[in-house]
């Protein structure tokens, strides 16, 4: 339940998914992600890093470490699943189905 914790805090999740093509900035990330505040984007990197998600290069840049990088794997099917439900409110699926008893 730790993992939730950390993912539910709002950007977490943004921030795995920003760096899972590699390496950036701290402007560039911030940029990545709608230009939030500083103050919590220093947070979360905070956050991640002592997680052990998120390291920062020599360079100063932040990436994805290992277990960072199995999350982004991890949210794949999540990311896939919300396309579709994007796509069925588009097409005016209806908000919501009739369950069948089991």
């Amino acid at each position: 339940m730790v993992a939730l914790d950390l993912f539910g805090r709002r950007w977490s999740l943004r921030i795995v998914w920003e760096l899972q093509r590699g390496a950036l900035g701290f402007r560039a990330l911030r940029q990545h992600c709608d230009n939030m505040s500083s103050s919590v984007l220093r947070q979360r990197l905070t956050e991640l890093m002592e997680a052990r998600i998120v390291k920062q290069e020599p360079d100063a840049a932040y990436a994805l470490t290992d277990f960072g990088q199995g999350a982004y794997r991890a949210l794949r099917p999540l990311a896939r699943w919300s396309d579709d439900w994007a796509g069925a409110l588009a097409d005016g699926y209806p908000a919501t189905e009739q369950e069948t008893p089991t």
